[in-house]
């Protein structure tokens, strides 16, 4: 069988958010199960322009894959390459879309296994392309009716906010400060691309779950040392792998505050291993960096739904 070829165009029309929850989350739970591995992201720099590289093996599917990406000042492309138990490369897609299901999905099973599940309200910093689908994820698992958006640009977050409330069928109100998406709500999503913390821990009510989500590199921290003091709870999409990308734990372990002890697993969370909350006043933290693991169970999905709908082009190898 020769390998397919799919588009972004493809993946939209394939997979939305609730089949990426479900993918994402058997993922986890087959990773924690041994049945899973993955390699942690590797870069290379060149002149203008940063290669992206990382790959994971889905027993459990009969497949293994690797995504890579190049970012430049002109943007960044995304690829995911498929191969089946054979050696054969069984597929080549294009994985902007792709890649932002599975970042919100990941959120959405984190929220499922750790949220208060009559949470209606939440919060949200961030209004770009992942901001996007963080809220499409935590209102497909929980009944939000508000959400509270804040992003530094006044336009984009009253865009933001109309589209999605539209999109969304929920109450989206842009804030005006960044405290209004974060004091006294149940569940607070960074989705930024901030270099500093994007809010005062101090604000956070008893209870709530802080997903970060926006920061993959050492020198980046969307949350401050306040919040990963004040969890009860710190659940990692992999410990191992937030050692090496979390940024926002290095100023807390840089003052004493925080040990690696403290974190544990997104899948051992899921399958009962480990405790993602211990009580309901307990705050909780969830940091994810992104694991080739998802990329590769959502792209088997896609192969498959495409195989199905006769979607795709074959290439010639």
């Amino acid at each position: 069988m020769s390998a397919l070829y799919l588009t972004e165009t493809d993946v939209d029309r394939l997979i939305d958010m609730k089949m990426s929850i479900e993918v994402c989350e058997e993922a986890f739970r087959q990773l924690a199960d041994k049945q899973a591995e993955y390699v942690p992201r590797a870069r290379a720099s060149g002149p203008g322009i940063i290669l992206h590289a990382m790959s994971a093996a889905a027993g459990y599917l009969g497949m293994v894959g690797w995504k890579n990406y190049v970012t430049t000042r002109q943007g960044a492309k995304f690829h995911v390459g498929l191969y089946d138990a054979s050696g054969a490369m069984v597929a080549l897609i294009e994985a902007d879309k792709l890649g932002q299901l599975r970042t919100g999905a990941t959120t959405g099973v984190a929220v499922e296994a750790m949220a208060d599940p009559t949470t209606t309200e939440m919060g949200l910093f961030g209004t770009g392309w992942q901001a996007q689908s963080q809220l499409a994820a935590v209102a497909a698992v929980r009944p939000i009716k508000i959400a509270y958006v804040y992003g530094r640009d006044e336009k984009r977050r009253a865009q933001f906010a109309d589209t999605m409330s539209e999109r969304l069928a929920i109450d989206v109100r842009a804030v005006d400060r960044p405290q209004e998406a974060a004091e006294d709500l149940p569940i607070v999503v960074t989705a930024t691309t901030s270099r500093e913390p994007v809010f005062d821990g101090n604000c956070l009510a008893e209870g709530t779950l802080v997903c970060a989500v926006g920061s993959n590199w050492l020198q980046k921290a969307e949350v401050d040392c306040t919040v990963i003091r004040r969890a009860d709870n710190i659940v990692c999409d992999s410990v191992k792998a937030c050692q090496n990308e979390a940024g926002d734990f290095v100023p807390a372990i840089e003052r004493g505050i925080f040990d690696w002890s403290r974190a544990v697993d997104l899948g051992d969370v899921v399958t009962g291993r480990a405790t993602g909350r211990n009580t309901r006043e307990s705050i909780c933290l969830f940091k994810s960096v992104g694991l080739a693991i998802e990329d590769v169970a959502m792209a088997a999905r896609v192969l498959s739904l495409a195989r199905d709908r006769k979607l795709g082009r074959e290439l010639p190898f």
